[in-house]
């Protein structure tokens, strides 16, 4: 038996490993693209000067715009890139190796526990703000991807993390960075984390900068993982979009628009209910494809806003017939949001506070007097950012009602209006219909979405608002507007057939409707017998 004389190297079972874990996420083939671009062909390995580089915030000299822009903030992302490989890649001598190269993308963007994802977070977040001398106060126990974490966090801290997050959400999609970066506003979310430690904050006249609460590590982690759980997944994001674009070689793969988004505050789309802040928010909820749709129109290009939106009180006017008119048709998931005040009854004065709520479905509007729906959730978004997934026990998710067409007399009319949650006549959310005012009741008459409180300092009794402003944004992307759009083309083509009389249908001149009129009009005093 003579010895082989395969050429092949032989693989090891580390690298095996490591290239199973990256199949399975599908990114196998990208990764050996951009190994294949930034590796020394000399050294068959990744100098660490172009890994620092790839994964560095694009743009030099960057400009952030917007009235809550704290000074440490620019200095976070200098040192992104050289921590982001620190964090994730053990080099070799002469760089990172292939081997630790598809490693360091599994640590990150693997398939891991949240619990793992939210603790690499915090170990970025640490990193950077000591870089820029802001660090908080947090100790890991040990080295373990998934190790307690001790200390505690400063409001501060809390909205740097958050604006990090928003960032590498920007720069996932934004992957040429071109432009002055617009940091929305994100005080609900800060004060959401720190709610869960004040019980007693005074979240209406509130500022964040001069808080002095001491957030718990443990509490923080807790509050992301209920409330924002999909948090962790922005760092995931660009980490993956960088690696993509370093395969392409700076052609840019986002399916959104990468011109700049500019100063936040010049957007138009910052008049409307939905933010930029808000829309991230939510979108960072839960993982599905309507939180993607959000996060794909309203945070990678705030200026898109308007192909979404489908109604707006101020817009196309007040009323319940207004509403149906515009989304009539729709058959995609829909986001509700309702702005209105309410006095402060637990000091007896009129002083107004002013609140917004949302409602996000899973499908589009129906004329019916009983509850319908498969999914859906509520939102308290201002000032303070909850969110109320449905609890599986009931399906009373969305309520829509009008005025029946025919005059049928009705021993108990069913509730004019919109309705999302509760029961009728005792809907935890009901917009009367001349969307004048909305009354928010309490959970315990909610079995349908979890319990909690849409208001600050909400009591049993039920809040009535008056309502400022209602919009309405279709997640259904461009399939869902062109079935409205067919839709209502089909109505106005029967509105109109209807309309017309059509003269061939009378057998003379002596049945026409003309004959009858001038008849009428030359004698109306006349008697007529009936022809038998």
């Amino acid at each position: 038996m003579g010895a082989s004389t395969s050429a092949e190297p032989r693989v090891s079972a580390e690298q095996k490993e490591a290239e199973a874990v990256a199949a399975s996420t599908g990114a196998l083939p990208m990764l050996q693209k951009a190994f294949s671009k930034l590796a020394n062909p000399e050294t068959n390995a990744v100098p660490l000067e172009n890994l620092q580089q790839c994964f560095s915030f694009p743009g030099e000299r960057r400009a952030y715009s917007g009235s809550n822009v704290p000074d440490s903030f620019p200095a976070l992302f200098d040192p992104l890139g050289s921590c982001l490989v620190d964090q994730f890649f053990v080099p070799d001598k002469g760089g990172i190796s292939w081997v630790e190269f598809v490693r360091g993308y599994n640590k990150c963007c693997a398939r891991v526990s949240a619990s793992i994802s939210l603790n690499m977070l915090v170990r970025v977040f640490v990193a950077v703000s000591g870089s820029a001398n802001v660090a908080p106060r947090l100790e890991f126990e040990s080295g373990d991807a998934d190790c307690k974490i001790n200390g505690h966090l400063l409001p501060g801290h809390v909205f740097l993390l958050l604006s990090l997050c928003w960032v590498v959400s920007w720069g996932s999609r934004n992957l040429k960075g071109e432009g002055n970066l617009g940091l929305p506003d994100l005080n609900h979310l800060v004060l959401s984390a720190c709610a869960r430690v004040e019980g007693g904050l005074n979240v209406w006249d509130c500022d964040v900068s001069s808080l002095e609460v001491q957030l718990p590590a443990g509490k923080f982690v807790t509050w992301v993982m209920s409330t924002v759980p999909c948090l962790p997944d922005c760092l995931r994001q660009y980490f993956h979009a960088r690696l993509q674009m370093a395969e392409t070689d700076g052609v840019e793969l986002a399916s959104s628009n990468s011109s700049s988004i500019g100063d936040i505050s010049s957007i138009a789309a910052y008049d409307y209910i939905l933010t930029q802040g808000r829309a991230w928010a939510i979108s960072i909820t839960q993982k599905s494809t309507v939180n993607e749709e959000i996060s794909r129109a309203f945070i990678s290009n705030g200026g898109g806003m308007d192909d979404k939106l489908v109604y707006r009180s101020s817009t196309h006017g007040r009323g319940l017939g207004r509403f149906w008119s515009h989304v009539e048709g729709y058959k995609g998931p829909l986001l509700i949001l309702i702005a209105a005040s309410s006095g402060d009854a637990h000091e007896g004065n009129s002083i107004d506070r002013k609140w917004v709520i949302g409602v996000l479905t899973d499908q589009g509007f129906e004329n019916k007097d009983i509850f319908y729906g498969n999914s859906g959730c509520l939102y308290s978004i201002g000032p303070v950012f909850h969110a109320f997934p449905p609890t599986g026990k009931e399906k009373n998710f969305v309520y829509s009602h009008l005025h029946p067409t025919g005059k049928v007399y009705q021993p108990r009319p069913k509730p004019i209006g919109v309705a999302f949650g509760g029961t009728l006549g005792n809907e935890r959310i009901f917009i009367d219909e001349d969307f004048a005012k909305v009354t928010v009741r309490h959970h315990a008459i909610d079995k349908t979405y979890q319990s909690g409180s849409l208001l600050p300092d909400q009591g049993f009794l039920p809040v009535e608002g008056l309502i400022s402003e209602v919009e309405v944004w279709g997640l259904g992307g461009k399939v869902a507007k062109e079935v409205q759009n067919s839709y209502k083309k089909r109505e106005e083509l029967f509105t109109e057939q209807r309309r017309k009389v059509d003269l061939k249908t009378f057998a003379s001149w002596e049945d026409s409707p003309e004959k009858m009129m001038m008849d009428m009009m030359a004698d109306p005093n006349a008697v007529r017998k009936e022809d038998r």
